[in-house]
């Protein structure tokens, strides 16, 4: 099969599906679902994988796969989202070095099949004091001369909604191994991040994880340090995905006859809220159209949406913006949304295309 995914380094560890591809498919393929990885693939074998359990909690307990076939099965549709989804229209604005440039490619949407994590800490007892879940992978991710499993936390709260997992299955399939075989962490509504791949420990801590990814990385920080221009740790750990909308098709400058034009795209709230509408603009901004939606989101996932513009001939920039009835309004200045990482751009998409004459 044709790989439509855009890659984004030598080893195709960070891949984006083509907006194109995702515009074509609600529930986006297995083989065309975004990656995003900080080390190689860990190699795990099943018979052996555990799982272990442990920090604030009544039983510290370790896994087998078989232990956990005793507990109860749920799947989640759940779109997920790159931290760094959008962050290439922030380059427009100054360069962001070492990070990803990340279009809208880095978001789909699977049917999650797992344990519910509300199960497993039932089962080993949260302990007193216990705030937040941790979670931490097998695989080996090196910073600063050091080496460790790629991790994050999440709120007590947030892992005992039902809706979070532990994932063995990927749209009907047993994971693939780039996502996170046998388990992973699936944390709907919140940034990729936390839901780690290769799962290996879960941590009940009185503190949130110290973990680079969540105390040095993955933080929204406005104002950059001059001492450290691309430190973050006085930033903002990231949660929930912003509300957000993005134009799938047509692509960025791309030539489309005059007349009636199609556009589509997908717009998702914050925090599993429905999103309540969506407004195309023709012409950055000036004036707009509502949008059909298609594809209503079911709670974590995303909504598709189409409207039909009456384009000239010329340059045209299209933008389009959502509204959940509850997040702020999402802002038409790139500016407010730029901070050091390039992190959770949820401005106004813009999508500028070329308008031909009709022959």
């Amino acid at each position: 099969m044709t790989d439509h995914r855009l890659i984004h380094d030598a080893e195709c560890l960070n891949t984006g599906t083509r907006p194109v591809i995702t515009a074509d498919h609600f529930v986006t393929p297995v083989d065309q679902f975004f990656t995003r990885s900080h080390a190689k693939i860990p190699t795990i074998d099943e018979a052996t994988w555990r799982l272990e359990v442990g920090g604030r909690c009544s039983r510290p307990t370790t896994f087998s796969l078989d232990d956990l076939r005793g507990f109860s099965r749920r799947t989640v549709a759940a779109t997920l989202v790159c931290a760094g989804l959008r962050r290439n229209e922030f380059l427009l604005l100054g360069p962001l070095p070492g990070e990803l440039p990340w279009g809208p490619e880095a978001a789909s949407t699977g049917e999650w099949t797992g344990i519910p994590l509300r199960e497993v800490l039932d089962h080993v007892g949260i302990g007193d004091g216990a705030r937040y879940v941790e979670f931490t992978g097998l695989d080996s991710v090196e910073r600063h001369g050091r080496q460790f499993g790629f991790g994050g936390s999440v709120d007590v709260e947030k892992a005992l909604n039902g809706d979070v997992i532990l994932a063995t299955h990927l749209n009907g399939a047993p994971l693939p191994h780039v996502h996170g075989f046998p388990m992973r962490a699936v944390v709907p509504g919140w940034i990729g991040a936390r839901s780690v791949k290769w799962l290996g420990r879960i941590t009940l801590l009185d503190e949130p994880s110290t973990n680079y990814f969540q105390r040095e990385a993955y933080r929204v920080q406005h104002t950059p340090d001059p001492a450290k221009p691309r430190d973050v740790t006085a930033g903002v750990a990231m949660n929930a995905v912003p509300l957000n909308a993005a134009i799938l098709d047509p692509s960025p400058e791309q030539q489309v006859c005059a007349g009636s034009v199609r556009v589509r795209g997908w717009a998702m709230g914050s925090t599993a809220r429905p999103v309540t509408g969506v407004e195309v603009s023709p012409n950055d901004g000036r004036d707009w159209v509502p949008a059909r939606i298609t594809a209503p989101g079911a709670g974590y996932t995303w909504t598709f949406w189409e409207a039909t513009l009456h384009l000239a001939p010329g340059r045209h920039t299209l933008v389009a913006r959502a509204e959940d009835g509850v997040a702020a309004s999402q802002s038409p200045d790139l500016r407010d949304s730029w901070n050091v990482k390039g992190y959770g751009n949820n401005a106004w998409h813009r999508v500028a295309v070329v308008v031909r004459a009709k022959a």
